[in-house]
């Protein structure tokens, strides 16, 4: 009894001192010369031309040595919204930046982030003419290593900026000749990462372009009338959703149930399949779609969505992979009976073998290696293969840069990006 009583004044002691962590985004929206209303949008010629590597001159001890810097966009109520992000080699950092033309310079507004903590706060950058702002704003800018330096400031939580970071202009992105997918996990990201926005939610599939995601994993399940939707977990619970009263398995659910009472985390609904890939389709600039069918049972109604937005994308002019994945025997099984299948775009994390029977892509977990043999075994077959789920930054940069795989799945898709655009 007295063992007892000790153990559970322990664990009391526990809780009660157990910290909760949060990332509160700063407001940026405080420059006074970025809200001039003579600030214009920055063109597509001038966005391109700031993509690039750039080595870092002053803030190397909080970010590291190299920044690769590239755009985005993503379309909101009809508006297109561009950002430049900048993806550092230190502490999976990386920053979120708008930017504006005001006059002959160019003025960069956003905050930063690290992963690995809950560092974060408000960065600020200017180009002038000196520092490369002529060149990148001019009809056909040629940029070479040198001519454009970003001066600015950072600064931690909401505290004015005055820390001092500057980085000047290498060499432009690194793009291998085959595509490479920088694959963001769950939707583009991770709830339990402190992320303004919640995992498999649509304002997560808009968001994830900014921290560099070329392509999505997405969790499909289905609803207890049927409807596909996006979840990861197997039931209802607190990591992923707010507390409502609902518990359980979600497929307990109908759509109408979830839509009147559950909320994500960060208070959006739980989006239908069909919500997802529209948002991919026309919100945002995103190739690859990768289903990951978290249930057992039928792959016939997905292969049907995946084929409609297949057609979509055609007609719209978008070269958009989607593919079902067959991440164990009885979604595999489930496959082959469909009609068709070896036609019907797919990935699978079984054997090279059973890859190979569903005309697959091949994707092996991180911790079976870089298999350099099997992996070009695979692709000498005309398919390719992914790796995941590779989130620890030194494996990141392992797979990434000494390995032969065609796209790497992460819930840190920056440290992808870095690792890939910086690879020489």
């Amino acid at each position: 009894m007295k063992k007892a009583l000790t153990i559970l004044l322990l664990a009391a002691s526990f809780f009660s001192c157990k910290k909760t962590y949060e990332v509160l985004q700063p407001d940026y929206a405080t420059w006074a010369l970025f809200k001039n209303p003579a600030a214009i949008r920055i063109n597509t010629s001038a966005r391109n031309a700031m993509e690039g590597v750039y080595n870092l001159k002053t803030g190397t001890d909080v970010f590291g040595e190299l920044v690769a810097v590239k755009w985005s966009y993503a379309i909101r109520g009809g508006d297109t919204s561009f950002h430049v992000s900048g993806f550092f080699g230190k502490d999976v950092a990386w920053f979120i930046c708008e930017g504006k033309r005001l006059g002959d310079s160019i003025l960069l507004n956003g905050y930063w982030r690290k992963m690995v903590n809950v560092e974060t706060g408000i960065m600020r950058f200017v180009i002038n003419q000196a520092n490369g702002a002529n060149k990148i704003l001019s009809a056909n800018p040629i940029i070479d290593s040198g001519s454009i330096t970003m001066d600015g400031v950072f600064g931690a939580g909401q505290d004015e900026p005055k820390v001092a970071i500057s980085f000047t202009y290498d060499r432009k992105l690194n793009k291998s000749p085959a595509p490479f997918e920088i694959l963001a996990h769950r939707g583009g990201g991770r709830t339990s990462d402190l992320l303004q926005v919640s995992e498999n939610s649509v304002n997560i599939i808009l968001k994830t372009p900014e921290f560099g995601s070329t392509g999505i994993e997405i969790d499909v399940r289905f609803t207890k009338d049927g409807v596909p939707i996006l979840y990861h977990d197997n039931d209802l619970n607190l990591r992923v959703v707010q507390k409502s009263g609902l518990v359980g398995p979600i497929e307990n659910y109908t759509y109408d149930q979830l839509t009147a009472f559950v909320r994500l985390v960060n208070g959006e609904k739980i989006p239908t399949l069909r919500e997802a890939l529209n948002a991919v389709l026309y919100q945002t600039g995103l190739t690859f779609v990768w289903l990951d069918t978290k249930y057992i049972g039928s792959l016939a109604p997905v292969q049907a969505i995946q084929k409609e937005f297949l057609q979509k994308a055609a007609a719209a002019g978008r070269n958009l992979k989607i593919v079902i994945g067959l991440p164990g025997k009885d979604q595999y099984f489930s496959f082959l009976e469909l009609p068709d299948y070896l036609n019907t775009p797919s990935l699978c994390e079984l054997s090279i073998e059973e890859a190979a029977t569903t005309n697959s892509i091949w994707a092996p977990r991180f911790t079976e290696g870089l298999q350099a043999d099997k992996v070009a075994q695979v692709q000498a077959q005309g398919r390719r293969v992914f790796s995941w789920t590779v989130d620890v930054p030194d494996f990141v940069t392992q797979f990434v840069q000494k390995g032969n795989f065609d796209g790497v799945l992460s819930n840190f898709p920056s440290s992808v990006a870095f690792n890939y655009y910086t690879n020489e």
